[in-house]
């Protein structure tokens, strides 16, 4: 964000809002705020987010933010550990549905975020941290080499 808001005349009023898709059914915003934001922008930010009645938080310019920062670690370890075939995906799916009370497994939601996009992210927080958690594994690099970029292709780790 804050490359954005060197770029104008005015970087105290830049911040970033970042809705979760599908923006419609997801309740959080993460307001980015960068170095060169002001107070003022941010409380504005804020209220803008209440008044789209989303659940706003607040966190530092840096990639991921606080939500892909914690959440892609996750899905690429799902991906190791069925490289390292410890278990099959279906399992690993079903494991962290009922064992962890999420709403669908890792693979299914690599495929609806999308597999190019995942990758994607995997390389800005590598790129920034090189933080080996964040090193993409070589099945979905090599998925998104072949097209299968998830449900938006209809073939990713499922078929669609």
């Amino acid at each position: 964000v804050i490359e954005l808001a060197m770029c104008t005349s005015r970087p105290e009023l830049v911040c970033g809002i970042h809705f979760f898709n599908p923006a419609t059914a997801m309740p959080l915003v993460e307001i980015v705020r960068p170095l060169s934001a002001s107070d003022s922008t941010i409380e504005i930010a804020t209220a803008f987010a209440e008044t789209c009645t989303k659940q706003p938080v607040q966190v530092l310019d840096r990639a991921g933010f606080i939500v892909n920062a914690l959440l892609f670690p996750y899905l690429n370890n799902a991906i190791r550990m069925l490289e390292q075939g410890t278990a099959n995906m279906a399992d690993i799916d079903t494991a962290m549905k009922g064992g962890c009370n999420f709403p669908m497994g890792p693979f299914a939601l690599l495929d609806l975020v999308g597999l190019d996009t995942s990758l994607a992210i995997l390389d800005a927080l590598y790129n920034e941290f090189r933080d080996p958690n964040y090193a993409a594994m070589p099945t979905l690099r090599r998925m998104v080499a072949a097209g299968k970029l998830g449900r938006k292709t209809k073939a990713g780790f499922y078929s669609y």
